[in-house]
């Protein structure tokens, strides 16, 4: 049942299936942000549907805001090629969201009103700790919306061969910004949860799709999966997809890389408890609890998406092979699961994935936008400038609404500009930055009474520099061969890699929490001292927690 390349060949052609799908789910986005407009009336129906949504209907959000198409795709892709270390390499995704149950979900909603700077500027000094706060923010998210607004060029090229790639950018430019201009944070969450279901029944029926192929049985499914057969550059190998190296072995990264495996782990696993898209989640449900909740769910989920993963990676490594999983000639890993629904659903099912991977960009790039446009708004435009009051009712919405328009310009124009520059990497740095500048200062805060905003402030831009400093001289920016890239400038970035991992969380985490520590050690702040009493009464019970932060 192995496909022949001209069967493969067939799944990329130009599909109305797959167009009349693409455009059935931004109608039924649009008639939500229609309606979810009409409701957005005043901040707090705007930045957080009103505190209305529920712990199962946000838990369905959380997981489709975080389950991005390089989850989707790129994962399956990894374990299709790499086997048992494409498999290790989503583990980091998998566990990620204990640390958020467990250190932030239910603090930041007690301490916090819209964004991640409340918590932090509910006992130190509002100005400097929001400014900061609210560059980590649009830094993250414009990191992660241009890797996200590449990837959907890409997908939607190749899947649809008769648009182009400015065409596909700016397309799912528009659309981002009319959910968030118009639908503010009801469309988006409804637009995830949406996705979130798509993407889970997908996942589900291609993972059923692919037991039968072997027949219900694991012992014959484990049996093909330690013995793929694939031809390498014209050499028959098989090779055991379970045993460890293919991808992280020190024998294929000079060493480096285990220790690199792990480094991208950290940076997974406390980065999620940083990423602005999936904070602002938080202030969506009406009471701590509730955020609890939708953790819970939204770890249950994650957890059943990532174990399909497997299925659909493992299924592409057996039923496909590494060698046929291919895009104009060429490897193309995130094509393993699209490829694999037409082998084994045909030409519908494919359609149906493929609109499902253009609806999981969607709801990711919607949320990284009002993330993008609340933390400007609220933190920067009201309360760095105007010092915490709107000078006019519904000011601070009409700058958000302004901000969404800026940062989908930026994210579209950026897109089109690094279309043929390797850009995988930016989503690496978005969970380094969270993980180095925003999680420290949110753990510090909450638990060390002495920490200050002279910390705060030191620990968000030494997490900031120094993971964005790591990934400049590491060799996803050095030392790679961009035949792209104009050759009076490619000696530059051919220069052998001054750090050697791609991912620097191993390092550029404790740098973080090193400059929050020590930027608290070189001063004082008793009022920061004095509050927080407050603060754990605030954060552990939720009294006052519908109250402005301000103080």
């Amino acid at each position: 049942m192995t496909p022949s390349h001209p069967f493969l060949a067939q799944a990329i052609a130009p599909s109305h299936t797959a167009l009349f799908i693409f455009l059935a789910f931004v109608a039924l986005t649009l008639v939500i942000t229609y309606f979810s407009a009409r409701k957005s009336s005043g901040s707090s129906a705007y930045f957080a549907a009103g505190r209305s949504i529920t712990g199962w209907q946000n838990g369905l959000a959380v997981a489709g805001d975080y389950m991005s198409a390089a989850s989707f795709l790129g994962i399956s892709g990894m374990i299709a090629f790499f086997g048992y270390d494409g498999f290790m390499y989503s583990v980091g995704w998998l566990v990620a969201y204990l640390t958020v149950l467990l250190i932030v979900a239910e603090p930041l909603r007690n301490a916090g009103k819209y964004t991640m700077a409340d918590l932090l500027a509910y006992r130190l000094k509002q100005r400097p700790v929001r400014a900061m706060a609210s560059l980590s923010t649009l830094t993250v998210s414009i990191f992660y919306m241009i890797a996200q607004m590449v990837g959907a060029g890409a997908l939607v090229k190749l899947l649809l061969p008769g648009i182009s790639f400015n065409v596909s950018v700016i397309g799912v430019g528009i659309l981002m910004i009319v959910y968030v201009v118009f639908g503010g944070m009801l469309a988006t969450t409804w637009v995830q949860i949406i996705k979130a279901v798509l993407l889970m029944g997908g996942s589900l029926l291609l993972s059923i799709l692919v037991m039968h192929h072997f027949h219900f049985s694991f012992v014959e499914f484990f049996d093909a999966i330690s013995h793929v057969t694939y031809h390498v550059k014209g050499v028959e190998v098989t090779k055991n997809f379970f045993e460890p190296g293919l991808k992280f072995g020190a024998a294929v990264t000079n060493g480096w890389g285990p220790l690199d495996l792990i480094s991208l782990g950290l940076a997974l696993v406390f980065g999620t408890a940083g990423l602005p898209h999936v904070l602002v989640r938080f202030y969506t449900v009406p009471d701590a609890k509730t955020a609890r909740v939708s953790v819970v769910w939204a770890m249950l989920i994650i957890g059943l998406f990532y174990i399909m993963t497997t299925f659909l990676g493992f299924g592409a490594a057996t039923i496909l092979t590494p060698d046929r999983i291919v895009m104009d000639g060429k490897p193309s890993d995130n094509m393993a699961a699209p490829l694999l629904a037409h082998a084994l659903g045909g030409e519908i099912f494919f359609a149906f994935i493929s609109a499902v991977a253009f609806a999981t960009i969607l709801a990711v790039v919607a949320g990284l936008t009002i993330s993008a446009s609340t933390s400007f708004a609220h933190d920067f435009y009201t309360n760095v400038l105007h010092h915490g009051k709107e000078r006019e009712p519904g000011e601070e919405v009409r700058v958000a609404r302004i901000t969404a328009f800026v940062v989908g310009a930026l994210a579209i124009f950026l897109a089109i500009q690094l279309q043929t520059i390797n850009v995988a990497f930016l989503v690496g740095l978005a969970f380094a930055v969270a993980a180095s500048a925003n999680l420290p200062v949110i753990v510090l805060s909450i638990f060390w009474r002495r920490f200050n905003t002279t910390g705060a402030v030191a620990g968000l831009a030494v997490g900031l520099l120094s993971s964005i400093g790591l990934i400049l001289i590491s060799p996803s920016l050095m030392g790679i061969d961009a035949v792209d890239v104009p050759a009076a400038k490619r000696h530059l970035i051919q220069l052998a890699p001054l750090f050697p991992l791609t991912n620097p969380g191993i390092l550029s985490i404790p740098l973080g929490f090193l400059g929050a520590i020590l930027g608290t050690l070189f001063s004082r702040e008793p009022r920061a001292e004095a509050l927080f009493a407050e603060l754990q009464v605030r954060t552990n019970t939720g009294l006052g927690a519908e109250k402005a932060t301000a103080h």
